[in-house]
């Protein structure tokens, strides 16, 4: 017997606590699409298929027309964190009550010890924070911000213990969170002797002091001055010595919010030649907005964009990243979700070093995604679930109980809507932040229904979340897709010639009214077939510039989407990575 308290579930929560069906929807996996429903009994995935026998008593929604995706999975959030004498207006509960907003369902966050400080205490500070408040399941990244072989020790305990898989180490910060090169090798060396992956904050910290110091002689004190100071460059050098420093420790890498086209150059070569295998992540904020905000003359409207590394003022840079993800350039997608109130970023007014660091992006991040890449015609619905969602639960050993609609899977769903229109703005948003970096932007497409662990969170746009119900997720080292067989999946490893049916859409263009969405439905017509029709985590590109663009021109998902309940779809169930089988086409042009 046990005194501890039981939670309850709201009234409204309970008819779908134990048995759901999803009808008529379109199944998007990173690996293929079906036409399939979707059955849900006590929070896990039963049943995917047509024709399901479902007991009495369950609950249906009605998907026809819709994408029934897995929920999104942050990597990167940093809520209800003390930094630079402020603390973050999202906490545990509405933070991940944004997320689920947004149809993220699991987020990662960071302990970030203060220097010198346990591990082991920081992690605790960390569950007891977030394990009454948090609206969905999450796990825990922990930082190495200083070095002794007592941290070492505790680095073995949070693995063996605790279900920590990853570090982050930082390259900037310095006098605060820095490593020096020695220290990050050794701790490098000890994350891959414990089996789990390092994981890197790259700018070059020393370049960063120096060049601040000239600024302020020089009067630059706005927040153009955090801009100035670390320009791509400084990301770029270092983001090439953290992998240097990862292949001589022969660790895996992961590399967090890249924010440059030189930055991801330098990590494309390092992919190209490293074995131990390096990933990239960028931000949502990067494709959705980008530096100039600097420069803007209200010191609120300039500080609420002021995050590190810093968004860039190239113009061309967002859509950069986004084929930079579309190609597997980078691989997730996440959001650095780091608000700060007004009053908060206000303690920078005369000093731009003083400006907390971070912006919103949790809510957001797969909406603007999705306009950003899937409604311009750059990205497939296969890709954007894989850089969403599934690539990160396979880097962070939670796949495929994350990630994934499939049978045992985690019932973490989302019903996508990509007719939905609706605009961004602090207004609507549920951040308790008073500012949004993507006030103001339409996008077409958005969440109708989120399920999390079977519970349905976000009920045809209603938002209904419960405070503590997620759970604390142990993340195992020794992960199979950076240690074990999947590793020779990866692009760097893969040296196999495998037909790959071409489905990248090159001939949308972007725009923001009734277009945009001709160029989703252009993308899912006929695709409702293989992995062929997608992109794999296996890092191949969705299409080669040689090869021909089978879904270029002729189809219509108007007519796709109107006949999702009629239509037949052929079902194939191929091993992420494995091999492709050709297109079925109408008219019986398969495989050309």
């Amino acid at each position: 017997m046990t005194n501890a308290p039981v939670k309850k579930v709201p009234i409204h929560l309970q008819s779908s606590q134990n048995r759901l069906l999803i009808k008529n929807g379109r199944v998007i996996n990173d690996d293929g699409m079906e036409d399939a429903d979707v059955y849900i009994e006590d929070g896990i995935i039963k049943q995917v298929g047509r024709n399901l026998i479902i007991p009495g008593g369950t609950r249906t929604i009605d998907a026809t027309g819709k994408l029934v995706m897995p929920g999104g999975i942050d990597p990167h959030t940093h809520l209800e964190l003390e930094m630079m004498g402020a603390k973050t207006a999202d906490d545990f509960y509405k933070g991940t009550k944004a997320a689920v907003a947004g149809g993220t369902t699991t987020i990662i966050d960071f302990v970030l010890p203060n220097k010198g400080q346990s591990l082991l205490e920081a992690y605790a500070n960390w569950r007891q924070k977030a394990d009454n408040k948090v609206c969905c399941d999450y796990a825990l990244h922990v930082g190495v911000t200083w070095w002794s072989p007592s941290v070492k020790k505790e680095m073995e305990q949070l693995v063996a213990e605790h279900g920590v898989n990853s570090f982050k180490m930082f390259m900037a910060y310095k006098d605060a969170w820095m490593l020096e090169d020695y220290e990050l090798m050794v701790a490098m060396e000890a994350c891959a002797e414990l089996r789990a992956l390092a994981q890197v904050h790259a700018e070059n910290g020393n370049i960063i002091a120096r060049n601040t110091e000239k600024l302020l002689e020089a009067g630059v004190t706005g927040p153009e001055g955090h801009q100035l100071s670390r320009d791509e460059e400084v990301e770029a050098e270092a983001v090439n010595r953290a992998c240097v420093i990862a292949n001589q420790a022969n660790s895996p890498l992961y590399i967090v919010h890249m924010m440059s086209k030189s930055a991801v150059k330098a990590l494309r070569i390092a992919r190209s030649r490293q074995r131990p295998p390096v990933y990239g992540e960028t931000l949502a904020a990067t494709v959705g907005t980008d530096g100039t905000h600097y420069k803007n003359a209200c010191f609120r409207h300039a500080a609420a964009h002021v995050l590190s590394p810093p968004l860039r003022p190239d113009p061309s840079t967002p859509e950069a990243i986004v084929q930079a993800l579309a190609d597997d350039d980078l691989q997730v997608i996440a959001s650095d979700n780091c608000t700060f109130n007004e009053k908060e970023k206000e303690l920078g007014k005369t000093n731009f070093t003083k400006i907390p660091n971070g912006v919103n992006g949790v809510e957001d991040r797969m909406a603007i995604l999705w306009q950003k890449a899937v409604n311009t015609g750059i990205m497939d619905p296969c890709r954007f679930v894989s850089v969403t969602s599934t690539t990160a639960a396979r880097i962070f050993n939670l796949w495929p109980q994350k990630g994934r609609i499939a049978v045992n899977s985690d019932a973490d769903v989302v019903v996508w809507d990509p007719r939905l229109e609706r605009t961004i703005s602090a207004a609507t948003h549920h951040h308790a932040v008073d500012f949004n970096i993507f006030e103001g932007q339409h996008v077409v497409g958005s969440p109708q229904y989120v399920i999390v662990n079977g519970r349905v969170c976000l009920d045809d746009g209603n938002l209904r979340v419960v405070e503590g119900l997620g759970k604390y997720l142990k993340t195992p080292p020794n992960c199979p897709y950076i240690y074990g067989e999947e590793r020779s999946r990866s692009p760097q490893m893969e040296n196999l010639e495998i037909p790959v049916t071409p489905s990248k859409i090159t001939n949308g263009t972007p725009t923001h009214d009734s277009h945009e969405l001709s160029v989703v439905q252009k993308q899912l017509e006929g695709m409702s077939v293989t992995s062929s029709g997608c992109s794999t985590p296996t890092g191949r590109k969705m299409r080669e510039p040689t090869q021909r663009n089978l879904q270029n021109s002729t189809f219509s998902i108007s007519q796709e989407m109107e006949g999702l309940n009629t239509k037949t779809s052929v079902r194939v169930r191929n091993p992420p990575g494995g091999k492709s089988s050709g297109l079925c086409l109408p008219g019986g042009l398969d495989g050309m």
